[in-house]
């Protein structure tokens, strides 16, 4: 899949749980898009983010598991949106996402600054960190106040999520919305030809 950035859907600026799940689509301008394809992908996607120090990078292992986390969040919205029941396996990656990184700030003290506290982690530990920042952020949007706008954009093969910015929104961008029309209009075209 090609290294492409995709468009921003509603939600995924504030949402990095959304950001994530959205970070491969089907084809997209005729190209398949994977925002994740490469540990190199997926650092400066973490960065942009800021859930990562831009000094560091992901190997291939944590990329995987990052897009391991990609798979279950997919299986937990897509059960949310349509009623459906997630898969267990789902459900305890997320929650060992949430666990695995240690909560606590360490205290630091530097002579120019004073006493700090930064999470001070090794280069294996800093994909727990960010996937910990997305699985909390995924618990929240499941549980909380904007649950009911989590839905799948209704457009035929956009595996795409959004959150609704009014109610009758069906589609996560403007190009989905055009496409469905277009093909409406194109069978009804048809439809009259053959009548």
């Amino acid at each position: 899949m090609a290294e492409t950035s995709l468009p921003l859907v509603p939600g995924a600026q504030e949402h990095p749980a959304l950001a994530l799940v959205n970070s491969a689509a089907g084809p997209l301008g005729g190209r398949d898009c994977d925002e994740l394809s490469t540990p190199e992908a997926a650092t400066a996607w973490l960065i942009a983010r800021d859930l990562m120090a831009p000094e560091a990078g992901l190997q291939e292992h944590c990329q995987g598991r990052l897009v391991g986390l990609r798979d279950d969040l997919r299986d937990l919205f897509t059960a949310h949106a349509t009623g459906d029941v997630p898969t267990s396996a789902a459900v305890d990656a997320l929650n060992r996402a949430l666990t695995s990184a240690p909560g606590a700030l360490l205290l630091r003290f530097d002579p120019a600054t004073g006493f700090t506290r930064s999470p001070e982690h090794p280069m294996t530990q800093v994909v727990e960190h960010a996937m910990a920042a997305i699985a909390e952020d995924a618990a929240t949007l499941l549980t909380g106040d904007e649950a009911p706008l989590l839905a799948a954009c209704e457009a035929d093969s956009c595996p795409r999520f959004f959150l609704r910015t009014h109610a009758r929104r069906q589609w996560c961008s403007t190009r989905c919305g055009d496409r469905v029309r277009a093909a409406r209009a194109y069978a009804r075209k048809r439809a009259t030809k053959t009548a």
